[in-house]
């Protein structure tokens, strides 16, 4: 019988905690219920203290309960559901967890999740569901249903919400994944406008054997790229489209963070590197870029992203970043550089063609690189088929210097 974990503040939150579990039960599962609260006694029965969770993360409960500070309450019941989760999950004692809680218990449920496999069951209902979820979410399968009302109470409305929030998390357990054969895996990146170079790459590697996983080059989507390469399920990656340096640089909506580009680096996993879209900034709305882009030239990519050419001056700096990264690498790597363009509108004739920026972005980034490492200058548009081959040729030389093993 599969046990599904219920985690949560049972202090504040238990009679709804203990409504999910019945509705599991119901279902033919068992219930495992986890308290992380600490402010007031438990009101349900658990299975696993709140004095277990705290010694779990190294915490004193008797302390953090006396102070009543909830800040450092959430901060060290989070740690205790990370180290509980993933001993539950690593001896296979649970098949899924969910959870429900405001803003506290959403913070700790959903730090215990992001511990645990992708693929495992996770259901977080929030009452902030329905905001921005990146920070709860990180890089992991976190289902997330808004809670519609508070999580106060069963009525007619969080009847209706928990419930079939539980039978999404037993369907979870209950589905069985289809086995198939696993293949070497090849991670790439892709945009919008570097898809022809990407699809027509994946479409060679595929033919000699790998599986190529796509991400798109979001931030979010760049991230998990790169948490995915640290697990060393990775055989190679194809990092053609490293546009979300060019946010993270210039204050865009879709950077990755500072460690993008670290992963394959410093884990000596077989990489290309390519220039893709760093061409551009990604914007919301006209309205939503900062007045001290005044002046600059800009594309309406559709009514609700607009796009920012970079500068000369940007493009520099982005070339020594990007030589920065990939000079950290412990394995075998290639930078391949288009000289006609670096994404579909900044090829001749584009609106964002600008060849003085392109060659900035070329000059600091070979004059900054390490001199062992491959620079090989290419006069095509990256979506050319010629320059998706060149890459794919690159990464499999790579990946014979190096082959990386299936996990």
């Amino acid at each position: 019988m599969p046990c599904i974990a219920v985690l949560g503040t049972f202090d504040t939150k238990g009679l709804e905690h203990a409504f999910v579990a019945d509705v599991i039960r119901a279902r033919g599962h068992s219930a495992l219920l986890i308290d992380v609260g600490t402010l007031d006694a438990p009101t349900i029965p658990h299975d696993i203290s709140r004095e277990v969770v705290a010694r779990a993360a190294g915490v004193d409960l008797l302390r953090i309960a006396s102070r009543r500070d909830r800040g450092e309450a959430v901060a060290a019941m989070a740690l205790g559901a990370v180290a509980i989760l993933t001993e539950l999950q690593a001896a296979g004692r649970i098949s899924g967890v969910i959870s429900l809680g405001g803003g506290g218990g959403t913070s700790i449920a959903t730090a215990g999740m992001q511990s645990l496999p992708l693929g495992f069951p996770k259901v977080m209902v929030s009452t902030l569901a329905s905001g921005n979820v990146a920070p709860y979410v990180g890089v992991k399968d976190i289902v997330m249903i808004p809670s519609i009302v508070d999580v106060s109470g069963i009525n007619r409305i969080s009847r209706a919400i928990l419930s079939r929030a539980a039978g999404a998390i037993c369907g979870m357990v209950e589905q069985p994944v289809p086995t198939g054969t696993d293949k070497p895996v090849i991670v790439a990146s892709m945009f919008g406008n570097t898809t022809q170079c990407v699809q027509h790459a994946r479409s060679l590697l595929e033919n000699e054997g790998y599986e190529v996983l796509v991400f798109h080059a979001t931030g979010t989507g760049g991230r998990t790229m790169e948490s995915l390469v640290e697990t060393g399920l990775v055989s190679g990656v194809l990092d053609v489209t490293t546009t979300e340096w060019a946010d993270e640089l210039v204050g865009g909506m879709l950077g990755a963070g500072p460690k993008r580009c670290e992963a394959a680096a410093r884990h000596g996993i077989p990489a290309i590197v390519t220039p893709g879209c760093l061409d551009m900034v990604n914007f919301q709305e006209p309205a939503s870029v900062p007045d001290k882009f005044r002046g600059r030239r800009f594309y309406q990519h559709n009514p609700k992203v607009t796009l920012m050419r970079t500068t000369p001056e940007e493009c520099a700096e982005l070339g020594r970043i990007l030589a920065e990264k990939i000079n950290l690498s412990t394995g075998p790597v290639t930078v391949l550089f288009p000289t006609k363009s670096l994404s579909v509108i900044s090829a001749p004739g584009q609106p964002f063609h600008d060849p003085v920026a392109d060659l900035a972005l070329l000059t600091s980034w070979k004059s900054h690189l390490r001199a062992d490492i491959p620079f090989l200058v290419l006069d095509c548009e990256i979506n050319d088929p010629v320059f998706a081959e060149a890459c794919v040729h690159a990464l499999l030389g790579n990946i014979r210097v190096r082959p990386v093993p299936i996990s």
